[in-house]
């Protein structure tokens, strides 16, 4: 299916390409006939002049990219609007991508969702809207998002009319971006004066969901003849399909053999079905193979005998060639499952924005945001069951394996599935409101005040119930022989509800999550001087609040779902495994009347019925507040008042008879923080709030040299900083021990991450929107943390003595009572390193209009290379040390083809010792995508209307993990071929 899209895909594009190079032809052919004139309709805003030539659309927005590069005196990148409400891209995120040095953050739909700069993680990145701290509340279909990055999906691209990467710093731009800041710049309506009215209407059909959905955009602006006041609104709203095909695990393990199965003799004392870490020296461990053979079906089938003993001679009798060692070091996907999802992701979006300017010298604006999401994800996977539970073990059988213990084939007796059904219902809300002014005063104009403010709130609310139950005993036949992931057969039928489905094993929850984010701020600059060589002193005042809560019911589900209330209706004590029955308001007599046929070949829940009857809606509203949520984000709050004084010069001088631009300041910054978070103290559950502050000097210099008429050279030398991650902060305070002497918690006294940068680089201008850049950048990043331990008074915990329980109050007195006795504390600290990531990019953006009118074409490379010294981290995760990208462009007045293609090399996803397993470590594939877009304008009709044609990862490339080694996949996700087909127009 994803072949014949594709293809079919191309071809319209194609297509579309050979119609627009014919009307181009017989508009060549006119035009040797008569002088071209200017169309009427044409707003000279919208048309750039290279050589002579008129250009608009993606030409248009290449030229002013690329002088914004020229006129910068640092390093930026600029990506520009190809037309009011038309960026070249369907995502802000997807735009950036074709900066160099970008990399790209996907969902597993394959929509990228935040960017990282230069060799750092995404929460490196500082994202500002028109200059202002902004944050979303957002997470994506299988992420958590608790760190300081910003889901740039929620924000329609149609309501922007620029993109900046600022890869080095100026003093006056807002600090919190170790490898760089993005700014995204929203509409207003003296962008261009007049009145105007576009409309955009586009189709979208995914491979994958095989389903077609609307979205569109209208956005109209004016301003007065006297030219003193405007407005523009415009309205987005996408009606999205998802669907996403792939498998999961939640890593991969080993047996974690007894010493009966490795054949060893436990200490007096011990018994003999203990597992110790002789018979596991490489970790890991999280299978369990049975002591003795269970009876059932799958093990008698299989030849074995029910209670027999399963000893290391068995074992190794039952996997012919391979030693005990061999046996257990062999390499099972934990929880492997095949995992499809499919749901709806609309959005609604509004902009406004309005400016007054009552004369020359003074501005003033309003910028306003709205962004409104429902999000539904309908997640269903079938669970093959490799976990720590001794009787529900797999038992194996001809274990075939490779040169790294990967199991490639085997037969697993007394093997079992369970179905998972996880949807989720998750409702975002997003607005900014951001009023700003600039007044000009002196003699000469030559004293400028800018002033701003900034009020920002995002808000989620997930909603996720889960419903668990497993099939009976099998014997199944696992394949891991070259294809994509690990594959099995059985000679169950998954698909039917009376297979035998049972509460035996199985559970369901009700996890819920709310996240807001807030943020407010102001700021000041005084400008000295023109706008080439000024002196700025200014002042910047930020606050950002994150708060996320988790929301857990799922004992109080269980009791009524599978596990059955008392006859008096109160709960049982103890509360005993979900085992459906008779007193469960689904008993396993009933539980297949829950179930259905579902559309991937295993079952499904019909889940409104099975809420109906478990009173799921009283206890969603009524679930008590939990310690963390099922995406492992952790309950609590981080507040923080950020102030920052900074003076900044901009000068011009000539060396050698030419002209050098500077740029030179320095920022002061102060930082106020409090994080807030409950602490479990036997029965009693209260919240601690731990204050800290911090404050840095951030110097910055960045020049450059005009050192030819079409040649600049640029240096660039600076400090940057990001704050801590706010995780890590939170309070969350444990004791790990009957005595109250030993703790885990939070560290709410972590020092930023710190960068000593260093860039120098050039670009040579070869006409048009054509140029050749080299950058080459080092950075040095202190403040990397570490799993650490320190001894502090009691006190400083933050936890009342009287919330303790009588043993530990007791041995807290022992020790001289809670104003003496101290805790060990284990926490996170700042590693006492630096890792050292250096690189280098360039960019070549090239017009061939000699050859072929309206050709051309634009490519980027990054390398990066990491090192480390002291207690740093090795690498920093999620770069790639490879990056790239190229996009071939073709367009006349009323054509445009541009075919673009990003590759991101195999990267490190996790450090070591994932699963237990020290020398395991994730890592993510190598991808490139093939991306297209066409269009043709239709001149001639009312509104010129423009039909548009994207399709997007073309050849349907698959996103990939593997856990250390190839063959071993960790998550495997198939976002599918989308196809949008469209028409814009405007009056």
């Amino acid at each position: 299916m994803q072949v014949h899209i594709a293809r079919t895909a191309l071809s319209l594009a194609l297509s579309a390409a050979l119609l627009g190079m014919a009307s181009a032809s017989a508009i060549a052919q006119e035009q040797a006939q008569q002088e071209a004139t200017p169309s009427a309709a044409a707003q000279p805003e919208a048309v750039t002049e290279l050589d002579g030539v008129s250009v608009t659309g993606y030409r248009r927005s290449l030229q002013f990219s690329t002088d914004a590069k020229r006129d910068s005196t640092g390093f930026t990148d600029s990506i520009f609007a190809e037309d009011i409400g038309k960026f070249p891209d369907q995502n802000i995120a997807e735009s950036l991508s074709r900066v160099p040095g970008i990399q790209l953050g996907r969902d597993v739909n394959g929509e990228g969702v935040n960017v990282a700069i230069r060799g750092l993680g995404t929460s490196f990145t500082k994202t500002t809207l028109n200059g202002s701290s902004v944050a979303t509340a957002s997470i994506g279909l299988n992420a958590q998002n608790q760190n300081r990055e910003v889901d740039l999906n929620l924000l329609p691209t149609e309501f922007f009319t620029q993109l900046t990467v600022h890869k080095t710093p100026m003093a006056s731009l807002l600090e919190g971006g170790v490898s760089g800041v993005v700014d995204m710049r929203s509409a207003r309506p003296f962008d261009n004066p007049g009145t105007h009215f576009t409309y955009q209407l586009q189709a979208e059909y995914n491979d994958i969901s095989e389903k077609t959905s609307p979205r569109g955009s209208i956005m109209g602006s004016w301003t007065n003849e006297a030219g003193t006041f405007g407005a523009l609104v415009g309205v987005s709203s996408v009606r999205g399909k998802i669907g996403v095909e792939g498998f999961e695990t939640i890593g991969w393990t080993n047996p974690g053999l007894t010493y009966n199965q490795c054949g060893l003799t436990p200490p007096t004392g011990t018994p003999a079905t203990n597992q110790p870490a002789e018979c596991n020296i490489n970790g890991g461990g999280n299978w369990r193979i049975p002591d003795t053979v269970p009876d059932n079906a799958s093990t008698i089938g299989a030849g074995l005998t029910p209670g027999a003993l399963i000893t290391r001679d068995m074992l190794l009798a039952l996997n012919p060639g391979l030693t005990i060692d061999q046996i257990s070091d062999a390499l099972v996907p934990r929880l492997g499952r095949p995992v499809h999802m499919s749901g709806d992701r609309d959005r609604d979006s509004v902009v406004a924005s309005f400016e007054w300017k009552p004369n020359e010298d003074m501005s003033f604006y309003l910028d306003t945001m709205y962004s409104k999401a429902r999000r539904t994800n309908e997640r269903l996977a079938i669970n093959l069951v490799m976990r720590n539970f001794a009787a529900n073990g797999a038992i194996p059988i001809d274990m075939q394996l490779d040169g790294n213990n990967v199991i490639t084939s085997a037969t697993l007796a007394n093997a079992q599935f369970f179905l998972e059904a996880r949807p989720y219902f998750e409702d975002v809300q997003f607005w900014n409101i951001n009023p700003g002014a600039q007044i000009f005063f002196g003699e000469n104009d030559n004293i400028k005040l800018d002033v701003q403010a900034n009020l920002g709130r995002s808000w989620m609310f997930r909603e996720s119930p889960t419903v668990l139950v497993n099939t009976p005993f099998t014997t199944i036949q696992y394949l891991n022989q070259g294809g994509d992931f690990p594959t099995w057969q059985t000679d169950l039928d998954l698909n039917d509800p009376n297979l035998g489905w049972t509460w035996e094993g199985g559970r369901v929850n009700i996890q819920n999550e709310k996240r807001v984010t807030e943020t407010q701020g102001a700021r000041a600059d005084l400008q000295f001087g023109d706008d080439r060589s000024n002196i700025t002193v200014g002042i910047a005042y930020d606050e950002a609040e994150r708060r996320i809560q988790g929301f857990d019911n799922s004992a109080a589900w269980e009791d009524v779902a599978c596990r059955g209330l008392n006859p008096d209706g109160s709960v049982p004590d103890p509360r005993l495994p979900c085992a459906g029955g008779p007193l469960a308001a689904v008993p396993n007599a009933s539980l297949a009347s829950y179930l259905k046929p579902g559309p991937h070949g295993f079952v499904t829940v019909d889940f409104d019925r099975f809420k109906r009857d478990t009173n799921y809606y009283e206890l969603r509203d009524n679930a008590p507040e939990s310690g963390a949520a099922n995406t492992a984000a952790s309950t609590g709050g981080v507040h923080e008042k950020n102030l920052g004084l900074y003076v900044e010069l901009n000068g011009e001088a000539d060396i050698l008879d030419r002209p050098l631009r500077f740029n030179a300041g320095v920022r002061y910054v102060t930082t106020d923080q409090e994080t807030r978070g409950p602490v479990q103290t036997g029965t009693a559950r209260n919240y601690v709030t731990l204050k800290s502050d911090y404050k840095e000097v951030l110097p910055s210099f960045s020049a450059a040299w005009d050192v030819a008429e079409d040649v600049v050279l640029r240096m660039s030398g600076s400090r940057t900083m990001t704050r801590p991650n706010p995780s890590y902060m939170l309070p969350n305070t444990n004791f790990s021990d009957p005595v109250a002497q030993q703790a885990t918690r939070g560290n709410p006294d972590l020092t930023p991450y710190l960068s000593t940068n260093f860039d120098i680089g050039g670009e040579w201008y070869t006409g048009d929107e054509g140029f050749i850049g080299l950058t080459l950048f080092d950075k040095r990043i202190d403040g990397f943390t570490v799993l650490g331990t320190q001894t502090i008074p009691f006190r400083e915990l933050g936890i009342a003595f009287e919330d303790l329980n009588d043993g530990q109050r007791g041995a807290i007195n022992a020790r001289g009572g809670p104003d003496a006795a101290t805790v060990t504390v284990q926490q996170q600290v700042n590693a006492d390193g630096t890792l050292n990531i250096r690189g280098w990019e360039a960019i070549w953006v090239q017009p061939l209009d000699k050859w072929v009118n309206g050709l051309g074409f634009m490519a980027n490379y990054t390398k990066i290379k990491q090192s480390a010294e002291g207690d740093a981290p090795a690498v920093a995760v999620g770069v790639a040390p490879d990056l790239w990208n190229a996009t071939a462009y073709w367009e006349n007045d009323v054509a445009s083809v541009r075919l673009s293609y990003t590759w991101t090399d195999d990267m490190i996803a996790s450090q070591t010792n994932e699963n237990g397993i020290p020398y395991a470590r994730r890592t993510i594939d190598a991808r490139g995508q093939l991306d297209l877009s066409a269009s043709y304008t239709f001149t001639s009709l009312p509104t010129e209307p423009q039909i548009t044609l994207n399709v997007i990862n073309i050849t349907g490339e698959p996103m990939r993990q593997a856990f250390h080694w190839d063959n071993a996949t960790y998550e495997y996700y198939d976002p599918g071929t989308t196809v949008m087909l469209g028409v814009r127009g405007k009056f």
